[in-house]
Order: structure tokens, then sequence, then C-alpha cells
């Protein structure tokens, strides 16, 4: 099977040609082998040339290419912007012999290029995957045209690739459906947490579960948090919630939630008795309203020690314990999304309840304190560390390696408090953002908004 891809390349055209066209890539290995001056004096002998180096050109002759490619570019008044599109087409291992790989490469750039680009063509050999590079000018030798790079002509390579393997009986890989940042959603797993996509999967399971009908599915999404960008009357409904930068795809959720899926996972559940009566989540919410109320007939102050504890108090509420059930749909998924982070949540609040911090002034000043102490001390440990360097006996040595230990032993917690101390510098907008926007979800969900009109005038 082969994998095809292509990119724009900005920068000089001779620089990518002669990446393409390296004899320490195309060359057999078998002359790479020998002395490589031998194997070089060989490629120039032209009767030789097409038998061990794997360098064809299209629309171009390959001893020239460079000079034809600009030649184009010249006669068209086009020398600026992208000066070539550098492509590839790999193999797997033992798939293909240096000569099917190349002649496989030379018939994909006749179909994609050859009708109006330069195109030159190679193999390397240097790695266990033969691949063929693609160079091809950006201008067109025909019209003049520039190469637009469409997003389509991306799919109609692996096309046509996929179609000349299948001619010379080689397997192609199975169409695979895209699915958002895959690198990302790694790291954001890796970490323990949820994406969008989880998360939206995870109700959207919920709220099939427990419904048997459109109408009711919709109303368990909408108590949830969740609102249609698209609705059912699209193809591809989408839904959003609030804080997303972008809708999410129903159906790019797996094969499960295309609306045909959903359909039937409802009708099943009409067969159920326990679905006949049906308990919504709260849809009327407002942790975060009720819990401002509270602070406010405390009298409490609107301190920075206290954006982290009404912060952390709603996080708990996702939680739950082992004696009150779960009841995280108070929530907005964004803030439920932040569960994940309690732990360097509850790591910040308690700095700042040991330090008695309430502003961000006097965060910055803690900062302040902490970095002199850092540098005071690491500038003590370096003198000694010039010491043990200058030390006369083993012994002197050892109590100066000594001191120093100590010096680090004090400065290791410094370090990490001076950490957390920036983490809540980088937290606090984040944190304001975020309950800015569930204070305005509680108030709409709660119609707090309308003002009320008066009856007579006077």
């Amino acid at each position: 099977m082969a994998t095809t891809g292509f990119w724009p390349v900005k920068s000089r055209l001779k620089e990518v040609i002669s990446y393409a066209e390296n004899p320490d890539k195309t060359t057999d290995k078998k002359f790479l082998d020998e002395d490589l001056y031998a194997a070089l004096c060989y490629v120039e002998n032209d009767r030789k040339t097409d038998k061990t180096m794997y360098v064809s050109g299209i629309n171009c002759p390959k001893q020239r290419t460079y000079e034809v490619m600009m030649a184009t570019k010249r006669r068209y008044g086009k020398l600026g912007g992208n000066v070539a599109y550098h492509g590839y087409q790999s193999f797997v291992s033992g798939e293909v012999t240096p000569e099917e790989a190349h002649k496989i490469g030379l018939e994909t750039a006749r179909r994609m290029w050859g009708g109006d680009f330069e195109v030159v063509v190679t193999t390397h050999l240097n790695t266990d995957n033969l691949h063929n590079h693609f160079v091809v000018n950006s201008v067109s030798f025909r019209t003049g045209r520039k190469f637009e790079n469409h997003i389509s002509d991306h799919y109609r390579l692996r096309e046509i690739s996929d179609e000349i393997c299948r001619e010379r009986g080689k397997v192609v890989l199975a169409p695979s459906k895209f699915t958002g940042s895959k690198k990302k959603d790694y790291w954001i797993h890796k970490n323990g947490g949820l994406t969008h996509r989880d998360m939206l999967r995870r109700d959207m399971d919920e709220a099939i579960s427990k419904t048997t009908n459109w109408k009711a599915f919709d109303l368990y999404l909408k108590n949830l948090g969740y609102s249609y960008a698209r609705n059912n009357d699209y193809r591809h409904p989408s839904i959003i919630a609030p804080g997303w930068k972008q809708p999410v795809r129903i159906d790019s959720l797996g094969e499960q939630y295309t609306q045909e899926k959903i359909r039937q996972r409802l009708i099943q559940n009409q067969r159920k008795p326990e679905l006949y009566v049906i308990v919504y989540p709260e849809q009327k919410r407002n942790p975060l309203l009720a819990l401002e109320y509270e602070m406010k007939k405390l009298q409490r102050m609107d301190t920075v020690t206290l954006l982290f504890e009404i912060f952390i108090t709603l996080l708990k509420i996702c939680t739950g314990s082992n004696i009150e059930q779960q009841n995280n749909r108070l929530l907005s998924p964004m803030m439920r999304a932040e569960v994940r982070k309690l732990d360097r949540y509850m790591e910040e609040y308690r700095l700042l309840c040991d330090n008695h911090i309430e502003s961000p002034k006097e965060l910055l000043l803690f900062q302040e304190d902490l970095i002199a102490k850092i540098t005071a001390l690491e500038k003590k440990r370096y003198a000694l560390r010039l010491k043990i360097r200058r030390a006369k006996t083993p012994e002197d040595e050892a109590v100066l390696k000594e001191e120093a230990k100590e010096i680090t032993k004090h400065i290791t917690p410094l370090r990490k408090r001076r950490d957390i101390a920036l983490r809540i510098e980088e937290h606090i907008p984040r944190i304001k953002e975020l309950l800015d926007t569930e204070r305005q979800i509680e108030i709409k969900q709660n119609n707090l908004n309308r003002k009320k009109e008066r009856g007579f005038e006077r």
C-alpha cells in the first residue's frame, strides 16, 4: 500500500531539487557499498544512469530540471510566491522493488500533473520503506497559471495512487474518517482529561439511554448545557456548548451516532418499562449564583483567594462523594472539563491561604521575594562549587559538597512555590473567564435578565 502527500515550497527551488536528486539516496545500494567516488563516476555514464539512478523528468530533461523550471517562471513573470510543490509516495517495506516503485511514481505524476506542469520524480532507496519524491513546478508551462493547491488535489493524488496500485496488484489503504487533531487529543488523554468530543459522546450516550424519541433526546441534551448549531433538519447536525470555539458534528463521534443509528437506539428504548417515566436533569441550575449570594451574606471581599475558593467549590460538585450522589449536571460541559485540573487548583489555593495572599499585587510581591531568595542561594551555591574545584584535599571537597547539597535542599521547595505562584498568575484570567461564562448561563437559564416593567406611571 502507498501513502501520499505534498506541500508548498517557499524557499529556493534549487535546494528542493538537489534534495530529491541526492545520489546518496537514489543510487542503488550495491553501488554505494563501494567507494562513493566510483559510484558517482558510474552515474555520469548516460548509458547506465537509468539502471542505477532512479531519477526521471516529466515535461523536462532530468539533467537540466532547474534551468527549465526557472525558464518557465521567467517566461510568465511568476518568480515569487510558492516556487514548487514537494510530494511523496511511500510504500510498505518489501512491497515493491525499486523499479516498480519508480514506475508507479512516474505514472502517478503523469496522471496528476503531467498535462500542465514540469515534474521531477525520484525514488529514494536509503530507508527500509522505498518512497518516491515529486518536485512540481508551481507554474504551468502550458498556460502560465500557478498550481492552486486545493484540498481536493490532495484527495485526487491519493485516489490516483490507489488506482495505479490496484492496477499493479498492490494493496491500498482502507478509507478512514477524519476525527480531528489526534495529536492534541493524545496529550489531553495522557494528562487524564477529556476532549469536547469525549464529553459530548458520554453525554449523548446518557441522553440516548434515558429517552425514547427525538424530542425527549433534544430536551435532555439542552438540559445538560448543549445547543444545536445545526439541528436535525440538516444532513449533518452539529452541537455546541458554551465556551466551545467550534461546534462538533454528531456523526463525527463514531458510527453509532448517525441520525439513523440514534433513531434505532431510541426506538429500542421504547420497550424498556423504566423509561415510561423519566426524570430529566435539572434545567434551572444556579450553583454559582447561590454560592455568590452566600458569600455576599458573609460580607466577603472580592479577593484572589475567594476567586479560587468559589471555583474549587464549583468543581467539587462534579466529583461527588461516597455519601451524596454525583450531580455534575449542574455545571456546563466547559466547567466539567476543568475537573481534571482540580488537584492543581487545590495546590494553588493552599499556597494562597498559607501565605495570606488576597490581591494580585500581593501575589506579585510574593513572587519577587521567592525569586530574590532563590537567586541569593544559587549565588552562594555557585561560590561553593568554585571552591570545590580548588579544594586541596578530598576531605575539604567532601565538606564543600555537603554544604552545596544543603543549599540545594533549600532551593528546591522555593522553586516549587515559585512555579505554583507563577501558575496562579496564569490561571486567574482563565478562572474569571470561566466563572463569567457560567454566570451568564445561569442567568439565562433562570430568566434573571428580564427587567420588571412598571404597570403605572408616576
